[in-house]
């Protein structure tokens, strides 16, 4: 937001510097990010004062040239040299005084310099309008017609003169500071100095011959409307004063009528409209809302649909413009137009929000309609643009001004407890200074006692609606860097942290997974619904909507990990980046049964070789054992105990993968991306990918370790080899095993896997070692082949197992 040093002077008066005033704002909350010097001419007049010629001689050495003394304002005349033809004693005149700068039209700038011209000492320059840059003239100089004193800077003149401009970054929740007018209240506090308002005490209706009436359908999305009809006016350009302070603020002035609108929105805080009175059908205007997917073109000339939630601004034909966000083109003001209709409402922030984001528009108006304007400005927010079209533009006040307001928004009571007060300012200010904060703030004291301030809260101030919000605005008038430290600083609170703190275990695991090569991305939650279309409708039914996004790429959130991670792959692989391990922590979320869900997911992505190319060893491309290998030693970390490990359920983005489950839940799931997943995202790898369910892991994780003495007997490995069916897994054997024997069996293992033509087709052979120990006693061979005859039955049993004996 831009505000003007000079227009906010109009407003307040203070004899500060913009820099204190910037200070000042800042240390309020209203931060300001940049003073920048505005100036309507290059150089800003600077160093060019008025003059009067006291006499005029001709140069003895030159016919084109005359001598003459000019008064400046300073002690002594100056005399300089000048050959323009038309100038003579007695005229006011432009001087460029010596070590000015003159930005001429056209032309590069020159600096003057006291010097001697045909031996004549010059001190100075009597300048035409060209010279100056305010003009393109050059037929000689200017000859003024003022009362002003000789010496008066010539910007103050011609009403050009430089301006700071402060650029403040303004917070969603200080609606109430977007206007000059609002950051002078807020300036009001600050320096003791009363706010201007403009007066509105000359606005008169000069007659009623042109009356418009107001019809409000919606009352929820438009508490207030008012308006006003002036005739007789003449659309042409804007005084340079106007034009100075909207060009200042990053504006270009359109018309006197439009411009009027928009200086007042941006001195009052209250958003206008003009509409060209003779073009609303039937005299009356109709706010309310029409059907979806009427069309309806812009002031910007692009038609659109409208949304059945679009508040309409309409006459008794149609929709004239979108209440609140942007006028419409056929009712707009144009060079014909000699009268107008002058809207000022209170719109919905709500409906005002939704209609913006659903058309992506975003004007001055609804900036601020979004977070809220002042109801109670409505009237003399109008009142002032009437006298000001009146001034720029002449015409007369035709009609009364109609104001439906038929629920009056009313002030907030908010009951302030002192000593609560200076508890969370952290100091002791006194109910005297905490009063005088708050009325400079136009927030009124109506009742009080020793322990406590009840207050009313104006609508303007949006974001303060509970004690601890008046506390903050005492506060930041007070001045944070006000409040002294305390010797023994103590709180009356502090939060109880759970043990293990769950953000330590998880950098110790991110760190883990970065040491070993994966690099962290960080990517959207937000995503693009197409990525789910090709999976189903049952796919599709499970995102959750934004409601109003910005763009249709961003218009859901993300239901899984795997597409925000496959953009950042595809944007590496194209650059030539192509061994990439990548891992994020985030949030997916799903709608299941009309329920919202939000979850934790750590996610790990493999594609290229599993290292960069080096003469110490070959490339080696990324395998389903490179990831399996960090995935397990991840869930060891987590101490997640033991799982069982089960072949991936079908699904439409993963293939020739395994889940790892412990109680029925899956803990974490990992393969290889499907091939058409990774062609739609057009990325040009093999992508292995893995997920962790985090929030289980977190909520089961346990910090307790158990150390046990190493054992006094020795433990025994024996070695099966079993001919199976192909599709029955390692881990299946390895559950069968433990069920069997819960005591004596302490690891499973496979350490060879053969499928060939030496065994019969569709099977396949596991050479498996068992390690059995009794912590108790040395094993006996009779309790060891027990134990491997039990084992052996149940693979027969239950896997119909062929054991090589």
């Amino acid at each position: 937001m831009l505000i003007s040093f000079d227009w906010l002077k109009q407003l307040i008066h203070t004899d500060k510097t913009a820099d204190e005033v910037g200070s000042l704002l800042t240390g309020a909350g209203l931060e300001v990010e940049a003073i920048h010097n505005f100036e309507m001419v290059k150089g800003g007049l600077e160093g060019i004062v008025l003059g009067e010629v006291l006499t005029c001689e001709r140069h003895p050495d030159a016919d084109r040239l005359n001598i003459t003394t000019v008064d400046i304002g300073a002690e002594e005349p100056s005399q300089i040299v000048c050959g323009a033809p038309n100038v003579a004693a007695g005229q006011r005149v432009v001087v460029a005084t010596v070590n000015s700068t003159l930005h001429p039209t056209g032309g590069e700038s020159f600096k003057i310099k006291k010097s001697k011209i045909r031996g004549a000492v010059s001190e100075g320059m009597i300048c035409a309008e060209d010279e100056i840059g305010i003009g393109a003239s050059h037929a000689g100089i200017m000859v003024l017609d003022t009362d002003l004193p000789n010496g008066t800077p010539a910007a103050e003149f011609f009403g050009l003169g430089s301006d700071k401009v402060f650029e403040i970054g303004l917070t969603p929740n200080r609606a109430d500071a977007a206007s000059h007018y609002g950051v002078a209240r807020d300036l009001q506090a600050l320096i003791n100095t009363p706010a201007i308002l403009p007066a509105v005490d000359d606005f008169k209706v000069d007659n009623t011959r042109k009356p418009i009436a107001v019809e409000v359908e919606s009352t929820e999305a438009c508490p207030r409307y008012a308006g006003v009809t002036i005739s007789g006016l003449k659309v042409g350009p804007s005084p340079e004063w106007m034009q100075k302070h909207l060009r200042a603020i990053g504006l270009s002035p359109i018309n006197n009528v439009v411009d009027v609108t928009n200086y007042v929105l941006h001195e009052l805080g209250q958003p206008l409209h003009a509409f060209d009175a003779d073009k609303i059908k039937g005299d009356k205007i109709i706010v309310k809302t029409v059907a979806e997917g009427t069309a309806f073109k812009t002031l910007d000339g692009v038609e659109r649909k409208l949304k059945a939630t679009d508040l309409m601004i309409c006459d008794t034909e149609g929709p004239m413009a979108i209440g609140g966000v942007f006028g419409g083109e056929e009712s707009g003001v144009t060079d014909e137009t000699t009268s107008i209709f002058i809207e000022s409402a209170y719109f919905s922030p709500d409906w005002v929000r939704k209609t913006g984001m659903a058309h992506g528009l975003k004007t001055d108006a609804s900036f601020r309609f979004e977070r809220g304007t002042d109801p109670n400005m409505v009237i003399t927010a109008l009142m002032r643009a009437a006298l000001l079209v009146q001034e720029v533009a002449g015409g007369e006040v035709s009609s009364e001004i109609v104001d439906v307001y038929p629920d009056k928004i009313e002030n907030r009571e908010i009951k302030l407890s002192i000593e609560r007060a200076h508890m969370l300012i952290g100091q002791h200010i006194g109910a005297e200074r905490i009063k005088a904060i708050l009325t400079d703030l136009d927030i009124k004291v109506t009742a009080e006692t020793d322990e406590y301030l009840t207050l009313s809260v104006p609508p303007f101030k949006v974001d303060v609606t509970r004690e601890a919000d008046v506390v903050e605005e005492i506060l930041r008038i007070y001045g944070f860097n006000n409040i002294e430290m305390d010797e023994n600083l103590a709180t009356t609170f502090l939060a109880k942290f759970p043990n293990p703190y769950a953000e330590d275990v998880t950098d110790v695991v991110l760190n883990y997974i970065a040491a070993n090569g994966f690099n962290e991305i960080i990517t959207n939650s937000i995503t693009n619904s197409n990525y789910y279309k090709p999976a189903g409708e049952q796919e599709m039914a499970g995102l959750v909507q934004v409601v109003n996004y910005n763009s249709e790429d961003l218009d859901v959130m993300r239901k899984s990990m795997i597409f925000s991670g496959l953009e950042v792959l595809r944007r590496n692989i194209n650059r030539r980046q192509r061994d990439l391990k990548l891992f994020e922590l985030g949030k997916v979320y799903e709608q299941l049964d009309g329920q919202l869900s939000e979850s934790r997911k750590l996610s790990l992505y493999m594609a290229g070789n599993v290292s960069s190319e080096s003469w110490k060893q070959p490339s080696v491309k990324s395998s389903f054992h490179d990831l399996a290998g960090v995935v397990q030693n991840v869930l060891r970390k987590m101490n997640a105990g033991d799982f069982e490990v089960q072949q991936l359920e079908e699904n439409s983005y993963m293939r020739q993968g395994i889940s790892y489950m412990k109680n029925g839940t899956e803990i974490a799931k990992l393969g290889v991306l499907d091939a058409g997943v990774t062609k739609f995202m057009e990325v040009k790898e093999q992508v292995w990918y893995a997920e962790l369910n985090w929030d289980y892991l977190l909520k089961k994780y346990k910090d307790k370790l158990v150390a046990e003495e190493l054992p006094k007997f020795p433990e025994v490995r024996r070695d099966l080899s079993l001919v199976l069916d192909r599709n029955i897994s390692f881990d299946q054997v390895k559950q069968i095993a433990l069920r069997t024997e819960r005591k004596l069996l302490q690891d499973v293992n496979v350490f060879d896997v053969y499928e060939g033509d030496k065994i019969e087709a569709g099977k396949k052979a596991y050479a498996v070692s068992f390690t059995l120990l009794d912590k108790q006693q040395t094993l006996t061979d009779k309790v060891i082949d027990s134990v491997m005859s039990r084992l052996m039955q149940q693979f027969e049993k239950q896997l119909g197992a062929f054991i090589r004996k």
